[in-house]
């Protein structure tokens, strides 16, 4: 049986590479058996794809916001 620290190993090394068909079974086998890797796994996702929206090309929230627009009363 694999243990967790070889689960959180695996679980980062599939975001480089594609796992053998062993890891991906053994993983998943301890992923239905463990709600600690589980929980590990979601948060993992979450924090891809909200690092996914602060990079370039996402999907704009890493960009600076837009100058407000300027009111014709600016002080100048």
């Amino acid at each position: 049986m694999m243990n967790c620290k070889r689960a959180a190993r695996l679980m980062s090394d599939e975001l480089d590479r594609d796992l053998s068909g062993g890891e991906r079974f053994g993983l998943r086998l301890h992923l239905l058996l463990c709600a600690g890797c589980r929980t590990y796994r979601r948060q993992m996702a979450f924090l891809r794809q909200a690092c996914g929206r602060l990079a370039p090309g996402g999907d704009g929230a890493g960009r600076p916001p837009a100058s407000p627009p300027r009111s014709a009363h600016s002080g100048n």
